[in-house]
């Protein structure tokens, strides 16, 4: 019998000779290392290396992955005539943290009914706090306003200072957390700073108050889990000790995308280990897929220095039974050309070998219909095309669409994605591919029909607190009341008179009948009795502004909605906006239109399906998939569309390039946040930072974001298993130009079709 009865590849074979040590593992898109991993699981136990009350510790990254080693184990268990729940234990970084402070919460001051605050409420208390703080402190806003024009200004101090305060303060704490720096403890250092650090006392007055609410709640949030953990076995050696004698085995999945605090957690439990030890740890992952730094305190240098400077073993997983040999050419292309070529030295490291190996050198069988965008004659790079051609956004959604229109039918057996950049230009898509009838489903922050209900919403409130505002109640009547039916004539008719009329005579409570037919005058019959219509529908809309919110958004509910799923949604915004206006009793309709608006344009997460933990492409033949290409790392389609690949989105440092991290609203085009860890790093390490030079971290910073945005090309490339389409677009102001990966992957793409696109990927 095979020693090892579980369909391995080579590579993944040599894996499973793993007897204990530190092995650190890379692994490429495809490489199949979730299964190789519970292989390992599954062989450890069935060779008995563990005591009767001893498990494998298995640590990934999110709640579906766990499900999923779970299965796999017990899949192996079975195929090796073992039970197949024992001997295990699959659990994410945090999920394991809140076991171990579970067991003893008093060691670190925590009730034992203390509660976990999930993402949206602690970010809820944040927004609180750090709105809070920017009252108390305006001369922030004028300390890093840029110079803007009079709207701009104001449009800045509304919306994007607020939005940009609260997302400084959580990078803040998490960073001051994964550090392991208490509130106290950074406010004893600056006492004893002699420099101004002035985003370091913003962010640490901010995470004061956000810890002495989590306090009084009784609660901690998931960053204080792996904190909290941390102190608590470094200050029970004998608890420490149990844990490692529990699990002398740890198999950690997705390590590119750890923290200092989640390495320092598992290093703590895995203790001092040799290979002759008995135990082991197995650290698997791809730093070419980490994509998260700037959203995480997640670092993949962890695990390359890891592999390169403590693993006693250093396999590969470098095969790929993903993509067909074309698309991994493209993408070991993409891998050489930042290693050799790229134009800023310091960018070279963000891709590095292994290089993807395809399993089979044998073209694909090529699928139903044929691609008009794509001149294929086969498989291989001919099933790749990347479009050279200048689009406007909007030209750009357009041609995509109009592609999966022909392609569509001919495949409904297959998988298709289109990822886009961010949640905003998705919504762009879900739209048109509603409007083309095309069946979509979306991986974005909250679901087209939350974003209509929100947006609908939000026109009649920012109308009802300016109902003077003719044109905004010409909007209402035609886009909401009548979206259905906007674009016949009568309605069209009736939203012209309304957006020029005098609102306040037109909703008089008492006009005389011959009053309403001389405002009428000269209207067609069936546009007058539109009016009338509408008239009385307004009127009992603004007898309801006294209402407090949720009992305005209930009334209205009715009026916008019809079927139950939008009903049942707004009823959930209702409730949401109550508990805002609970916390935030000083605010006012303007800034609960301000959230509602936040969520329409897929800049909130809010109220959203929750497809994305678990998300499975196969279940969804036939139809598209619309997803940003971070929720899309881990999937698959068969044919995939990658959108927006300009020099705005995939910036290489060049002149002309622009860097989302550097607001435009933000004085010589600093990196707030970049500025505001420099700041923490002077506090921290005086004898190695010295004096604090604005400016200089947010230059650092450029090559930061060029490093993740070629690893997040990297990541949308290796999604695709047969077709893969890439296209750009200029943007709004017509200045963008191709990303200089894309212009250098067409080329060498070019000359692979003209070889005859025969060459070994």
């Amino acid at each position: 019998m095979n020693r090892f009865p579980f369909g391995l590849r080579p590579s993944q074979e040599a894996i499973l000779h793993f007897r204990g040590g530190k092995m650190g593992v890379a692994a490429v898109p495809g490489a199949g290392k979730t299964y190789v991993l519970s292989a390992l699981a599954a062989h450890l136990i069935a060779e008995k290396r563990l005591e009767p009350h001893q498990e494998i510790l298995i640590v990934t990254l999110t709640n579906s992955a766990v499900e999923n080693f779970s299965t796999r184990i017990a899949q192996h268990l079975r195929t090796l005539g073992l039970l197949p729940r024992l001997g295990y234990r699959v659990r994410t970084l945090h999920g394991l943290a809140h076991d171990i402070v579970r067991e003893k919460p008093e060691k670190v001051g925590l009730d034992e009914r203390f509660t976990i605050l999930d993402e949206f409420e602690a970010g809820r208390i944040l927004r609180e706090v750090a709105m809070q703080w920017l009252m108390q402190h305006p001369e922030f806003i004028e300390n890093y306003m840029g110079e803007l024009n009079a709207e701009r200004e104001r449009e800045a101090r509304r919306e994007y200072f607020p939005a940009a305060v609260e997302k400084l303060a959580l990078a803040f704490i998490r960073t001051a957390k994964d550090l392991r720096l208490t509130p106290e403890r950074l406010r004893e250092r600056l006492e004893n700073q002699p420099q101004s650090l002035p985003l370091v006392e913003m962010g640490c007055e901010i995470y004061a108050e956000y810890q002495r609410v989590l306090n009084y709640r009784g609660g901690v949030d998931f960053d204080d889990l792996v904190r909290l953990a941390l102190d608590l076995l470094e200050s029970d050696p004998g608890y420490l000790k149990r844990l490692q004698d529990r699990w002398p085995f740890v198999l950690e999945d997705e390590a590119q995308d750890s923290s200092r605090s989640q390495e320092a957690l598992l290093r703590l439990i895995v203790g001092d280990v040799s290979p002759s030890s008995g135990r082991g740890w197995v650290r698997v992952g791809d730093p070419n897929q980490a994509i998260y730094e700037t959203f995480t305190t997640a670092n993949p240098y962890l695990l390359r220095r890891f592999i390169a400077e403590e693993a006693d073993e250093r396999p590969t997983l470098s095969e790929s039974g993903r993509s067909q040999p074309g698309i991994v050419a493209l993408a070991n292309r993409l891998i050489q050309w930042v290693m050799q070529e790229h134009p800023l030295p310091e960018a070279r490291d963000a891709l590095q070998p292994p290089f993807i190996r395809p399993l089979s050198e044998e073209p694909l069988t090529p699928l139903a219909g044929q691609e008009p965008l794509t001149p294929f004659t086969g498989w291989g790079f001919q099933a790749i095309y990347l479009q050279s051609k200048r689009y406007a956004p909007e030209e750009e959604v357009k041609e995509v669409v109009r592609s999966l229109k022909r392609w569509l039918p001919q495949n409904p057996d297959r998988t298709v994605a289109v990822l886009v950049t961010d949640n905003r230009r998705g919504g762009h898509f879900m739209e048109a591919l509603r409007q083309a009838g095309l069946p979509a489903v979306e991986l974005l922050r909250t679901s087209q029909t939350t974003r209509t209900a929100a947006s609908l919403l939000a026109e009649v409130l920012e109308w009802l607190e300016q109902p003077t505002n003719a044109k905004s109640f010409s909007e209402v009547y035609q886009k909401v009341w009548r979206r259905s039916e906007e674009k016949e004539e009568r309605v069209k008719a009736a939203a012209g008179w309304l957006r020029h009329c005098d609102v306040i005579a037109y909703l008089s409570p008492f006009p005389a009948e011959s009053a309403l037919e001389e405002q009428f005058a000269g209207l067609p019959p069936e546009v007058q009795d539109e009016l009338r219509a509408f008239r009385q529908v307004a009127r009992r809309w603004q007898a309801l502004t006294l209402l407090p919110v949720d009992q305005l958004i209930l009334t209205l509910a009715p009026d916008l909605f019809t079927t139950a799923a939008e009903l049942a949604l707004a009823h959930k915004i209702a409730r949401a906006l109550a508990q805002i206006a609970g916390q935030h009793p000083d605010w006012q309709l303007p800034d609960l239109i301000r959230e509602l608006r936040l969520i329409a344009e897929n800049e909130r997460r809010f109220l959203s399906p929750g497809m994305e933990d678990g998300f499975d492409p196969e279940a969804y033949k036939g139809k598209v998939v619309v997803a940003t290409i971070h929720k899309a790392k881990g999937l698959e389609w068969d044919r995939v569309y990658v959108t927006s690949v300009s020099n705005y989105e995939f910036p290489s440092g060049e002149e002309g390039d622009t860097f989302r991290s550097e607001e435009w609203f933000v004085r010589d085009g600093l990196s707030l946040q970049a500025e505001m860890l420099e700041q923490l790093n002077c506090l921290l390490h005086p004898e190695e930072y010295h004096v604090y030079e604005e400016g200089v971290a947010s230059r650092r910073a450029r090559v930061d974001y060029v490093r993740e945005r070629l690893r997040l090309l990297y990541v949308a490339i290796t999604r695709a298993r047969r077709e893969l389409i890439i296209t750009w677009n200029h943007g709004r102001r017509k200045t963008n130009i191709q990303a200089l990966p894309f212009a250098v992957l067409k080329e060498w793409l070019e000359q692979m079709k003209k070889q005859g696109g025969s060459e070994r990927a």
